[in-house]
């Protein structure tokens, strides 16, 4: 149970603050934690660390190994929540120099996240003479960012190792049943990933859309 330690603001805040608010407080938890108030299509994370796909997490993890094992770098292709957790986690816990730490994992470099020609084609330069792999996060796959970004690397994928290797080196993470990129992933054959659809994306950290990125760096998603 996680205790917080109001002391500290006592002197800001009236002495009857807490308490005249207290029913409230508990009645916004239970909604919360039911997922029936307002915006409770999207409270599916409050469970998250408790009801999660088990065999979906033990694929993201051999799926992580996999990248590990046969690529020097890892390009994560994904705009707001779909990039921004997984970024965090790995800068916090590991470095936000992380790809220029000597370690024994890829470096992940993020794109899709903005219509830089510039920020494009740096990546593409630090990636394009390097074993690399894709993760591309978008749960309608039409997002312009997102998409742009995919299509340039996957072409380089395919120019670089031919269609049939290429598509074991792109990972999507997407819509479980519907969507462009669903579309395509299904078509091509690539390792699917699930964004679930009770999680918004600013908090999908703890879902594939974060998770894949995270084990790749090396983070002991069990810890």
């Amino acid at each position: 149970m996680i205790q917080v330690d109001l002391s500290n603001i006592r002197s800001f805040v009236p002495e009857d603050w807490f308490t005249s608010r207290q029913g409230r407080l508990e009645q916004a938890r239970a909604m919360l934690e039911a997922g029936n108030g307002p915006g409770g299509d999207f409270t599916g994370w409050v469970h998250l660390p408790r009801d999660y796909d088990r065999e979906e997490f033990a694929r993201i993890q051999k799926a992580a190994k996999k990248i590990q094992s046969d690529s020097q770098a890892l390009v994560v292709i994904g705009i707001g929540g779909s990039y921004l957790g997984a970024r965090a986690v790995v800068e916090l816990l590991k470095s936000p120099n992380y790809n220029l730490k000597q370690k024994n994992t890829p470096d992940i470099f993020f794109a899709g996240n903005g219509l830089s020609t510039d920020a494009l084609l740096e990546t593409i330069e630090l990636v394009k003479d390097r074993d690399f792999s894709v993760n591309v996060i978008s749960k309608s796959g039409t997002t312009t960012e997102p998409a742009v970004a995919f299509r340039i690397f996957k072409n380089l994928l395919e120019e670089k190792y031919g269609k049939d290797e290429a598509r074991k080196r792109i990972y999507a993470t997407t819509d479980a049943h519907k969507g462009a990129l669903k579309g395509l992933a299904d078509a091509e054959g690539y390792e699917e990933f699930v964004v679930p659809d009770a999680v918004g994306g600013r908090f999908s950290v703890l879902t594939a859309v974060g998770l894949l990125p995270i084990a790749v760096a090396g983070i002991d998603l069990e810890a």
